[in-house]
């Protein structure tokens, strides 16, 4: 496989993006945190290359990124006042919320009964996102190696593995998101990030 770069501002990089994802193809991409390695969220085939091209275990979980809040029903099954207080607080932004996984979403993208879900802060992000609909994105580079913050990054890991990249430059995060569990009785901090508990307590209490 030939991977193809086209910068972010190329008038047929969204194009040819929807094009790679409609046919159950791979798309690298910046966000606010790290670049993504994507597939449409509801494509089993897609989702399934995805792990291979990471070489991801099945066992561990792909979040899922969305352009707006309103398409939080289509991948979320229930959704709490402490969930919706921190969506209004974080995103777009750094913060992925876990959530009970909506019925529809396939059982690829999460072994589990939870998903985790964020909108990334990121133009390129969200053109991509507002036009495919949610998307299962997981950080752009072989499991077990660095993140990837600029398309050569990427390249330099995935070449040959991933159909497009698109070129949007370096990152503004280069730390992934915070990670909250909101599916118990008590939120739970998964994995720290940019946003800080302290940051988190006023959204809740504020």
């Amino acid at each position: 496989m030939k991977t193809e770069v086209l910068p972010a501002d190329h008038s047929h990089s969204m194009a040819q993006a929807l094009n790679v994802l409609r046919n159950s193809g791979i798309v690298a991409f910046p966000t606010d945190t790290v670049y993504g390695l994507g597939a449409i969220a509801f494509d089993v085939q897609g989702v399934d290359r995805l792990y291979g091209v990471k070489g991801r275990s099945h066992t561990k979980a792909i979040a899922v990124l969305l352009a707006e809040t309103e398409q939080l029903g289509q991948v979320a099954s229930e959704i709490t006042t402490d969930a919706r207080k921190l969506a209004a607080a974080f995103w777009p932004g750094p913060l992925t919320l876990i959530l009970p996984r909506h019925p529809q979403v396939p059982d690829v993208v999460s072994p589990t009964p939870t998903i985790g879900v964020r909108i990334p802060d990121h133009p390129v992000s969200l053109s991509l996102l507002a036009a495919a609909g949610p998307m299962a994105v997981t950080s752009a580079n072989l499991s077990g190696r660095d993140n990837t913050s600029t398309a050569q990054e990427v390249l330099d890991q995935l070449d040959g593995r991933v159909h497009l990249v698109i070129d949007g430059g370096r990152t503004p995060g280069g730390v992934p998101s915070t990670v909250i569990d909101c599916t118990g009785p008590e939120l739970k901090v998964v994995r720290a990030g940019p946003i800080k508990p302290e940051q988190l307590l006023k959204a809740l209490t504020g």
